[in-house]
Parts: structure tokens; C-alpha cells; sequence
């Protein structure tokens, strides 16, 4: 992801520190980018926070006010802050497994846990797919359940070509280094809900009354509590996710050259799978509509041997990679959640056990040339006879 920052953005934040006395904690620069984003979404209100796992964390908590205590279904492949936010909102995790051509969730198993438990479905667009299908929305819709997008890896990939994160209740963004777009650090909560809004734009800075934009929200909570200081009445118990205006002025920037770098990684993308060996490794994904800002490498078949000389050649090569793809695969797997769900009860999960030990992601940026994409594929198709 060498060229995710450029000469431009850095030029654009020195500009910004020459003005004056620029204010460099949140201020206008914050409000600006948070108005051009909802624009490039379509979403009526965008929160700008310090990172995409902020963003699930309030997010989580938000379900968790709105509708109280329960169950939040969720993928076994995704980032760990997906369900550690579920658990730090005192909401219960559900795990379904993955479809192998989205790398996102199973829709039958999704619309099988849908119980009068169930808070909210929180789906991941994993590194640039699109997750969504009709079945899933209508069957979400018709139980009357929230969804909550993760689009935290898929800026700009669309369903029936409008953009995800515009679907659900609430969607989350990530704007760290190596995504599609990058504030260095940083995350966008979504919604076209006011109240959803307000919520989170309390929960970002210590759950404070004063960060709600509307003056009779305002007031009908400093009425309520006329004890206190209008000025520090914490609504909701969070703490400070705020980011900053130099984080937001490296947003407005790079938010200029999203749609065309995303044309780039699309034709990448598309090369890549064309010149992959499909005996090998799998090429079927379900790409209409998605925007990877990465490689997505997963055998055919479960073949160790395969397997490690695979890693033998990206290691020699130096071509970084991560096994597992997003989140380091199967979550279910991870020390965190010993102790809450039984033992071995990842074995339930097939699909994603097979791309926790025999699928990769590797880098795709703009600036990636073709006749490298063809000589790695030429390499990797060459992998078992190495």
C-alpha cells in the first residue's frame, strides 16, 4: 500500500497548519469531511471517529440502548473488533459461517438464528466484497431486525449499484493506512437516522449532551437533570473517540482520488483472477460490484503441502501477505473468546476453517503495475511443480 499517502495529502496538511492558528482538535476541517462523505455515500449523517473499531464500538453500543439486551448475529470471518464491540455492549454473539463467494455471510444460517433474542444481524463486507443479496434483505426486513454494515474494507463497492453502507440501520467505515482510502487513522460511523446520529455523536466524546446538534435534544435532557452543569451531563458511559482535524484535512484529500484509485484496484483485481490457475486456486468469486483493495488467494482444495510452498514463495519473493484473509480467519479460533463459547465449537464452521488455514490476502494499490500482477500469478500458478 506504498502510495496510500501522497506528496498531495502531506501538502494539503502543511497548507492547513499554515493558516494562522489553525484549531487541530476536532473543529470545521472534522465537520467538512464528515458532510463530504455522507455526499460520496448517500447517507444523510456521517461521524468521524479515530478509528473503524471505534466506530463498532459505538455502533454496538448504540443496538444496545436502542433496543436493550440480546443477540447480534455475526460472521466468523471478520475483524476482531466486530465481536469484541458485541461483548463489550453486553450483547451476546451468534456465529454463522461464510459463503465461499463472498467471503461473507451464509443467508440460510443467518435467517435460521433470527430469534425474538436477536438485537441486531451485524454483516462484514470482507475486503472489498459485497455481502448482500435479496434473500438476506428481505429476510432481515421481514423479521424486523437492524442491520449494521461493516464496510470498513469495501469503500465503495455497491449491490444492485448502490453503495453498501447505505443499507442498514448503521454502517461503519475504516479509513486506516492500508484501506482504499486513509486518514493514517480514523472510521465513520453512518446513518440516515437522526437519532442514531445524536447517539453517536455523544458516545464519541465521553456520552456529553453538549455534542448533540439539536437544540431540543439538548434541552430535554438538561430540563431532566437541572442539577447539573448543561455543559457536563453524560447521557451514556463511553469515553473519547473523537479524531482530528489533520486526520480529516488527509480525508478531504485522498476522498478526491477514491473513485478513480478504485477503478484501478477493480482492473487489478479482475487481471489477477483471470490469470490464476482455477485448478489451483479459487477464481469463482462473486466480483459484480465489488471494490478489493486486495488479493484474494484461496486454494481449491485443502492441500498442506500446497499450502506451504505457497508461503515459501510470497516469503522469498517479499511479497507481504496475511493467512487467514481478514481478520486472521476463523475468530472463533482466538484466545479472547475462550471461555465463551464451547470448546471447539469452530469446527462447526467449514468454510471459514478452510480459508483460516488455506486462504490469503495480498496487497492491491493503484499504483500496481500489470506486468507484475502477470509474473505473480505466473509464479504461483507454478507453485506445485517449485
Amino acid at each position: 500500500m506504498a502510495d496510500n499517502i501522497t506528496r498531495e495529502d502531506l501538502d494539503a496538511v502543511i497548507s492547513f497548519l499554515r493558516r494562522g492558528q489553525p484549531v487541530l482538535t476536532q473543529s470545521s476541517q472534522v465537520r467538512d469531511f464528515e458532510d463530504a462523505w455522507s455526499r460520496w455515500l448517500g447517507v444523510r449523517y456521517s461521524i468521524f471517529v479515530n478509528s473503524g473499531s471505534s466506530a463498532n464500538f459505538i455502533t454496538m453500543a448504540i443496538i444496545r440502548h436502542m433496543f436493550g439486551p440480546g443477540e447480534v448475529i455475526v460472521p466468523a470471518l471478520t475483524w476482531v473488533s466486530d465481536i469484541s464491540s458485541v461483548l463489550a455492549a453486553g450483547l451476546r454473539p451468534v456465529f454463522v459461517d461464510i459463503d465461499l463467494r463472498t467471503l461473507g455471510m451464509n443467508t440460510a444460517q443467518v435467517l435460521d438464528r433470527i430469534s425474538s433474542k436477536t438485537k441486531a444481524v451485524f454483516l462484514t463486507h470482507v475486503l472489498g466484497f459485497n455481502a448482500l443479496n435479496d434473500d438476506l434483505l428481505n429476510g432481515i426486513r421481514h423479521a424486523n431486525v437492524p442491520l449494521v454494515e461493516d464496510a470498513c474494507e469495501s469503500h465503495g463497492a455497491t449491490f444492485k449499484g448502490r453503495k453498501v453502507g447505505t443499507f442498514g440501520l448503521i454502517s461503519n467505515f475504516s479509513f486506516y493506512f492500508a484501506h482504499h482510502m486513509s486518514t493514517i487513522e480514523g472510521g465513520m460511523i453512518c446513518t440516515n437516522d437522526e437519532d442514531v446520529c445524536e447517539i453517536a455523536r455523544m458516545l464519541r466524546s465521553h456520552g456529553m449532551v453538549r455534542e448533540a446538534r439539536s437544540p431540543q435534544l439538548r434541552r430535554r435532557w438538561e430540563r431532566k437533570f437541572p442539577d447539573l452543569n448543561p455543559k457536563f451531563i453524560f447521557a451514556y458511559p463511553s469515553g473519547n473517540y473523537r479524531s482530528t482535524e489533520i486526520n480529516a484535512v488527509i480525508g478531504l484529500s485522498q476522498l478526491r482520488r477514491l473513485d478513480q484509485n478504485n477503478l484501478s484496484r477493480i482492473e487489478n483485481f479482475k487481471v489477477f483472477l483471470e490469470n490464476l490457475n482455477p485448478q489451483l486456486f479459487r477464481t469463482d468469486f462473486e466480483t459484480t460490484g465489488s471494490v478489493n483493495y486486495a488479493f484474494v488467494l484461496i486454494m481449491r482444495t485443502p492441500d498442506a503441502r500446497l499450502r506451504d510452498k505457497v508461503i515459501a514463495l510470497l516469503d522469498r519473493n517479499g511479497i507481504e501477505h496475511r493467512r487467514g484473509t481478514s481478520g486472521g480467519g476463523n475468530q472463533l479460533r482466538q484466545p479472547y473468546l475462550r471461555g465463551i463459547i464451547p470448546k471447539g465449537y469452530w469446527k462447526k464452521f467449514p468454510q471459514v476453517e478452510h480459508v483460516h488455514f488455506y486462504g490469503f490476502y495480498i496487497g492491491n494499490y493503484p499504483g500496481l503495475k500489470r506486468h507484475r500482477i502477470l509474473d505473480f500469478c505466473a509464479r504461483l500458478n507454478s507453485v506445485e511443480h517449485g
